[in-house]
């Protein structure tokens, strides 16, 4: 089994940063990836970014390219999200998710909201 914890949500100003961070225990040798994935209520959760489970590779989604990045420390089996230029826009729920060859996990998520 695996655990994935979120934090680092809260309340920003447009323009400002956050730093969010999900940290995994349990079975986690098998990972290939973790996400982070958004919400707003009443839309589709949709992806933000992506890092190989090595570290080595990173994706993001177009919207949040250049202004979020997405990091790793494999010593803690914590992945990071750095948000710079926050927007109104950028204001969801933000899910963390752990591929692994058999399956996904998510955490329970962290709200974050902007401010205009």
């Amino acid at each position: 089994q695996v655990q994935l914890v979120e934090s680092g949500g809260g309340l920003v100003q447009a323009g400002g940063s956050l730093s969010l961070s999900c940290a995994a225990s349990g079975r986690t040798f098998s990972s290939i990836a973790m996400d982070w994935f958004r919400q707003v209520p009443g839309k589709e959760r949709e992806f933000v970014a992506r890092i190989t489970w090595s570290g080595s590779n990173t994706f993001y989604a177009d919207s949040v390219k250049g202004r979020f990045t997405i990091s790793r420390d494999n010593a803690q089996n914590t992945v990071y999200l750095q948000m710079n230029s926050l927007k109104p826009e950028d204001t969801a729920i933000y899910y963390c998710k752990l591929v692994t060859v058999d399956t996904d996990y998510w955490g329970k998520g962290t709200l974050v909201t902007v401010s205009s």
